[in-house]
């Protein structure tokens, strides 16, 4: 059974950061993409980071410069390392896993919550 499990969401003050961790079990990384997705009170769930099978990376431009997923292929777990938060980073941070051959199907964790305020 494939399962992603996100952790390391908490409350911090602008300016600070956070690193969060998304375990993953039944998959493999080599035939995978991997992404984190945040969705704000309000707003539609919006992708902000991924990392492809060989290690290429994408970020939208609202954390470009901030925010760096990696992965750690032998302990299949990824990574999204957030500097210099802004309240607008406020949200439900979900993990998610795209098979990149055959069936492309998609995997989804429950989503962990960060909070910047000061």
């Amino acid at each position: 059974q494939v399962q992603l499990v996100e952790s390391g969401g908490a409350l911090v003050q602008p300016g600070g950061s956070l690193r969060l961790s998304c375990a993953a079990s039944g998959i493999r990384f080599i035939i995978y993409n991997m992404g984190w997705y945040r969705q704000a009170p309000g707003k539609q769930r919006e992708l902000i980071a991924n990392i492809n099978s060989v290690g290429s990376t994408n970020y939208a431009d609202s954390v470009k410069g901030r925010f760096a997923i990696s992965k750690d292929n032998a302990n299949n777990t990824v990574y999204l390392q957030m500097n210099s938060l802004k309240p607008a980073d406020t949200a439900i941070y979900y993990c998610n896993a795209v098979k990149i051959v055959g069936s492309r199907i998609s995997y989804w964790g429950q989503g962990t919550q960060v909070t910047v305020s000061s």
